[in-house]
């Protein structure tokens, strides 16, 4: 009997011993997981802020593309407009030629209208190099909503 009992007591204390590993590495897996669902929290946090950053700037950007666009339309109208006038100038101007009426006139008027359309045409390039930097600068905000995308995609399938 005190030979079993002495077994016994063995036992237990193995088991106790056992039994307090068990709880360390319980405890430590607990720990572990607060502290990855802490840094998964932080993660989700900083990606949410990273994704409304984006945002903001292709709202900004896209506001700047309305306006390129809207400014390099009104320049092609007046563009169109000028060279209209250009061209009126022009048949003024060979008219009076042919009529040698006037010819130091339709000279000035066609100079002027020269020079109108040499503004609205550099102008309007500046404008399109504008509405080209917005459109570029739009592109690459949407190469980055995809690259966040796939950070997403990886995170998820890492866990």
């Amino acid at each position: 009997l005190k030979e079993e009992n002495a077994i016994l007591r063995s036992k237990i204390n193995k088991l106790q011993i056992l039994s307090e590993t068990q709880a360390d590495k319980m405890r430590k897996l607990e720990k572990k997981l607060e502290e990855n669902k802490i840094k998964e929290e932080k993660e989700a946090q900083d990606l949410e802020a990273m994704v409304q950053h984006v945002e903001q700037n292709l709202q900004l950007m896209t506001k700047r593309a309305a306006k390129a666009e809207n400014s390099a339309a009104k320049l092609r109208q007046e563009n169109a407009q000028l060279q209209a006038e250009l061209r009126s100038s022009r048949l003024e101007n060979e008219a009076l030629q042919a009529g040698q009426v006037g010819l130091a006139t339709a000279k000035q008027n066609a100079e002027v209208a020269l020079q109108h359309l040499l503004q609205v045409t550099t102008s309007s390039r500046a404008s399109i190099r504008q509405l080209l930097s917005g459109a570029e600068s739009l592109q690459l905000v949407a190469d980055l909503l995809k690259s966040i995308d796939r950070i997403a995609e990886v995170s998820e399938d890492g866990q």
